[in-house]
């Protein structure tokens, strides 16, 4: 199969398929000794190696788990589905069946409260495909894993992507009044002769997509400060079911089981990172994630069909969700969320810093339409989208320039634009000095003309995951594309698929109207029950994170199987 040019850049493609081999080279621990030792190999087939002396070690064999993926520098995002095969549905069934053996025993004390959260993509995209509702999806899947699995609750990420969009709001605001104060006293920050490591840096990033976050940490980790620190949605729902569910119930952490229902398998990835383990109780914040194919998958194990399930109402915990009018009797609906169906983040933090910053009150109208002093200028592809905006005194200038960056051939040509941050200590300050003469005309070229960026790494975002939902084919039975159809074809059939997605996700926001982040009262409550205040030190550690250069390691290319 041949790429094409324009979409094949360096190592990088928005072609999403598993690696063929992984390249991780093993550390070998050399001794002083040299190579004075043999190998012997018993009759189980274990190895030993045999010292001068007589003495025997076992040698252990290679393995590669998921945090050796994450720390490994040798591929990005694509050998996921070959690595997570202990985050699926099988590792569900486990918990799920054990639970039932210690109910029948007598064992209630070894009982694990099992939570499902489930993301409103993956919610969208099973609509899509079985022409439901989002929301006539989200009662039959609350039946499926509560009444007919045994799960406990099921909760939506859509909620807690509120404390998402509020801690990001904050952080660019935050961001940029301490960039442009230390522009306007650019010896502010090194009175002392030294740089500060906090300094705030812009653009600030999307922090939300952990391919976009595996890659930045591997390949260009000079841009990591760019990054906003809020957590994803996922995470942070695993730190509310886990630190605050979990005292709620008298229940440790370790015995509270969460799983993600997620867009796609580079959240495996994302759960099984260390900034995410509790060392105290031995547990991650999130235990296991499975695509929404694998909960497809689940369907038809279970020989089940999503249109002929039972219904549940909705429920409000920790679900995006309010009482509907009096004529439908009160009964919970699902809100919708403003922005792109990645999430929203460019969206709402432009709406909100606009307030904040200069006194503009927007609504998510006119960042979608361009209006109200917002200006979008659509960029060489559907997947970069400019957006800008000029105050009524001076509409030519614009005051906050944000943009909208998905799938990795535009990731790239971003990161082209912003330079490395400056050394610290005394070589800074030498190269400060040989650049005085030319710091206008530098200002100018040493960060992008973006103050916000929203980053997701797959063409279209999110709706787009890889383990989203495929359109039905004639071989399966449904009315999609041959598999003999043209490449144009196949192209058209994903757009018009992929659109079908998206607009289920937004029916949603048509359904139940728009609920800004502000505006849920559970989250607001559970600043002040949970978190001790928006700006305690609890809302830092529960709901921001950090970020990791990935050291290069040394690999024999020609060793290497492609």
């Amino acid at each position: 199969m041949t790429f094409s040019g324009a979409v094949l850049l360096t190592d990088l493609n928005d072609f999403i398929t598993p690696s063929q081999a992984c390249i991780k080279p093993v550390q070998i621990e050399r001794t002083s000794q040299g190579a004075d030792s043999q190998i012997r190999l018993d009759d189980t087939g274990g190895y030993y190696e045999v010292s001068q002396d007589g003495g025997e070690t076992k040698l252990e064999t290679a393995s590669i788990s998921l945090n050796d993926c994450l720390a490994c520098s040798g591929c990005i995002t694509s050998a996921e589905s070959v690595l997570v095969t202990l985050q699926s549905q099988k590792e569900l069934y486990e918990v799920l069946k054990a639970n039932q053996l210690a109910v029948q025993q007598g064992r209630t004390q070894d009982v694990r409260v099992v939570v499902v959260s489930v993301s409103p993509q993956s919610r969208a995209s099973i609509a899509a495909k079985y022409d439901l509702s989002p929301l006539d999806v989200w009662k039959r899947l609350l039946w499926f894993y509560k009444t007919f699995l045994g799960a406990h609750h099921v909760f939506d990420t859509a909620f807690s992507r509120d404390f998402a969009l509020i801690e990001s709001a904050k952080e660019f605001v935050r961001r940029y009044r301490e960039h442009h104060h230390a522009q306007t006293q650019p010896d502010s920050a090194t009175t002392t002769g030294q740089e500060t490591a906090a300094r705030p840096v812009l653009p600030m990033l999307a922090s939300a997509c952990p391919g976009w976050i595996c890659y930045a940490e591997k390949t260009h980790g000079y841009i990591l400060p760019h990054i906003d620190s809020t957590k994803s949605p996922q995470q942070i729902m695993g730190s509310l079911v886990k630190n605050y569910l979990g005292a709620k119930l008298g229940v440790p952490a370790n015995r509270v089981y969460h799983v993600a229902v997620m867009p796609c398998y580079d959240k495996k990835l994302e759960a099984s990172r260390k900034d995410f383990y509790d060392d105290v109780y031995s547990t991650r914040d999130v235990d296991c994630v499975i695509t929404t194919g694998e909960v497809e998958k689940m369907f038809s194990e279970q020989s089940l069909c999503i249109n002929d399930m039972q219904a549940l109402d909705v429920e409000m915990t920790f679900t995006k969700a309010f009482a509907s009018p009096e004529e439908n009797h009160g009964i919970p609906i699902l809100a919708g969320s403003e922005g792109s169906s990645s999430g929203g983040y460019l969206s709402y933090i432009l709406r909100y810093a606009a307030h904040v910053l200069f006194g503009v009150s927007l609504t998510p109208q006119d960042v979608e339409n361009g209006t109200n002093g917002v200006h979008i200028r659509p960029g060489r592809n559907s997947d970069f989208v400019e957006y800008a905006l000029c105050l009524p005194a001076d509409p030519e200038t614009p005051v906050l320039r944000f943009a909208l960056a998905y799938g990795f051939r535009n990731i790239q040509n971003l990161v082209r634009k912003i330079n490395p941050a400056p050394a610290a200590g005394a070589v800074a300050r030498r190269r400060r000095q040989h650049r005085r003469a030319n710091a206008a005309a530098a200002a100018a070229t040493t960060t992008s003309a973006y103050d916000y960026v929203e980053i997701m790494a797959c063409p279209s975002g999110c709706i787009n995951g890889g383990g989203q939902l495929k359109p039905q084919t004639n071989d399966s039975g449904g009315g999609g594309t041959a598999a003999g159809a043209a490449p144009t074809t196949l192209l058209a059939a994903s757009r018009d698929w992929i659109a079908k997605a998206e607009g289920a996700y937004r029916s949603v926001a048509v359904d139940g109207g728009i609920q800004p982040p502000e505006a849920n009262q559970a989250v607001t409550a559970l600043y002040t029950e949970w978190l001790e205040g928006e700006e305690s030190e609890k809302a830092r550690k529960m709901l921001h994170t950090e970020y990791h250069a990935v050291e290069k390691m040394d690999v024999n290319g020609l060793a290497v199987n492609w």
